[in-house]
């Protein structure tokens, strides 16, 4: 990864570890707060990983960044002068208005990704790859694959025990399925209909089970 893609990682890791160490702190259990670190880790690096593995197989390249918005409405001029770090804004805010209502309120909107044709793509002409640039399907199946890389970090932690990595990355899946702007949910939505039905599906089984662990 790039330094710049570094950054936005790192970034990611650090707003986890806040809004999912802050009810730990309220409760003054600080113990737990380097566990749930190496989870914050955990759970968005493994679904970073995975994405960039399936570009790689798909002759891309996927760049991860904080999640930024510029349009917010259906006309031309219904923009921001710039764009806004809604990544940081958003899981910040709900952060801090449940802390005031002393409900632990985790949104974890927090990457994007932007996938790019490697340059040797253009050279494999026939069967599978008789066509240069990414297709719709083909960057769904990329998000696609973070979101179900979450959902096994969330099944696999479960079994030994590891209940707070389990419910963190259930949410992490959940959160990233919404179909708002450039979020996974909607690049899976616009390369598959039945994919994001299906995924968001078992997601929100998920998710469900791990509200009321």
């Amino acid at each position: 990864m790039a330094r710049y893609e570094w950054a936005h990682v790192i970034a990611a890791v650090l707003l986890l570890f806040v809004i999912a160490g802050l009810p730990s702190v309220t409760r003054g259990d600080v113990s737990t707060l380097s566990q749930i670190f190496v989870f914050s880790f955990i759970v968005i690096f493994v679904p970073v990983l995975i994405r960039k593995a399936i570009a790689y197989s798909l002759d891309a390249n996927v760049e991860h960044r904080i999640w930024h918005v510029y349009q917010y409405g259906l006309r031309p001029h219904w923009h921001f002068k710039k764009e806004v770090p809604f990544g940081v804004i958003i899981p910040l805010i709900f952060t801090f208005f449940g802390f005031l209502a002393r409900v632990p309120f985790m949104v974890m909107t927090f990457l994007t990704y932007e996938t790019r044709a490697l340059k040797h793509r253009a050279a494999k002409r026939f069967g599978y790859y008789s066509y240069t640039e990414m297709t719709d399907w083909h960057n769904g199946l990329i998000g696609a694959s973070g979101i179900v890389a979450a959902l096994l970090v969330s099944l696999v932690a479960y079994f030994p025990g590891f209940e707070v990595l389990s419910k963190m990355a259930a949410y992490y899946a959940f959160w990233n399925m919404l179909p708002l702007w450039d979020l996974d949910g909607t690049q899976i939505l616009f390369g598959s209909k039945i994919l994001y039905s299906v995924i968001g599906i078992i997601t929100l089984i998920f998710t469900l089970y791990a509200f009321i662990l």
